[in-house]
């Protein structure tokens, strides 16, 4: 499964067993409020990385750091279809203005607000005109305003709108089925990029062996925990130094950040329990012991022996966990049910 790829599908209609509480919610709201969730997700996530990255490439002549977000992406073969030679000009349009890449903002955005379009009847006014408005003032944007130093309050801009989509829907969405769809959402795609993220930074930034530990190393972790919205939070727990294992420990295995994969992992349980227990759903069992395997995997193990057990291996295992849950999700809430003779 295409985690990138949008499933709207009108025939998709029928209501998810609620147990006795009689209190339905069609799947394919549901399965519209999951994806509005992780698109508002990835296009904050997206922007953080564009933007932090060009401030890096500033004190660096080399694309290395342009050629890891096309890999954090997994869009190399997409990418060099039409661009054979990577340049910053080019990853910037590729992730913010190409509208043929479906991972780019605007895509992202355009797919968030189709979403929205078919959750009308359960969303806010305010929900659907703040994405409306994000969506054509992204719509409207040209190579010459992502220019040079024009490419970061571009980004700014994605950041806050995405910040103020959540802050709305907090304020106006009703504390039911569907927003904790909307919450899986999020926390799946969080997980997902942090995931990406850490892997990243470990397979393509790794610096020679000389240079570990020196400015250039500790500037690439630092920015790391920038496009992550951790750098400041990483301060609090450790005020002094900077290292791979404790960063990478902060974003993977702590439980108090809202973005590390621990947190997301314990959110994505609640909710999951929230939606059997408050509201009497019979399915997202397959996806609980799914989860329960990952918060076992993250508590028996600290940083330092999944670092010598083989990261990528760790993070690999986790973005296929990730997938399983979500094939889950849609095996017990969003395929349509076969209709009895």
């Amino acid at each position: 499964m295409n985690q990138h790829q949008a499933y709207i599908t009108e025939a998709n209609a029928s209501p998810i067993e609620a147990g006795n509480r009689n209190r339905f919610l069609l799947a394919r709201y549901a399965e519209a409020l999951l994806w509005l969730g992780r698109y508002v997700e990835r296009a904050e996530s997206t922007a953080r990385l564009l933007s932090v990255t060009h401030t890096f490439s500033q004190h660096n002549s080399s694309n290395t750091s342009w050629q890891s977000v096309v890999s954090l992406n997994a869009d190399d073969e997409r990418f060099k279809a039409t661009h054979p030679v990577l340049t910053q000009e080019a990853v910037k349009h590729f992730y913010l203005l190409d509208s043929e890449n479906p991972s780019s903002i605007l895509s992202t955005v355009r797919n968030a607000r189709e979403n929205a379009r078919t959750l009308r009847p359960v969303l806010s006014s305010e929900v659907w005109t703040q994405l409306n408005v994000f969506y054509n003032r992204m719509a409207v944007l040209r190579p010459l305003d992502i220019a040079d130093n024009n490419v970061v309050s571009i980004c700014n801009f994605v950041r806050e709108s995405c910040q103020s989509h959540t802050g709305i829907a907090d304020g106006t969405f009703p504390r039911d089925q569907g927003w904790s769809f909307y919450r899986l959402g999020k926390f799946l795609e969080r997980a997902d990029q942090i995931t990406r993220l850490v892997d990243i930074k470990y397979h393509i930034l790794l610096p020679r062996v000389e240079d570990v530990g020196t400015a250039v190393d500790v500037s690439q972790w630092q920015a790391l925990l920038r496009a992550a919205a951790g750098y400041h939070a990483f301060r609090r727990a450790h005020p002094r130094g900077i290292d791979p294992l404790t960063v990478a420990g902060f974003l993977l295995v702590n439980n108090s950040f809202p973005r590390s994969l621990s947190f997301c992992t314990t959110r994505l349980d609640n909710l999951l329990n929230d939606l059997r227990m408050q509201y009497g759903l019979r399915g997202g069992g397959k996806a609980l012991e799914v989860i329960d395997e990952m918060r076992a995997a993250i508590a028996s193990r600290g940083i330092d022996v999944i670092v010598a057990d083989g990261l990528h291996e760790y993070l690999d295992w986790v973005q296929s966990r990730l997938i399983d849950i979500t094939d889950s999700l849609y095996d017990d809430f969003f395929r349509p049910t076969p209709q009895q003779a």
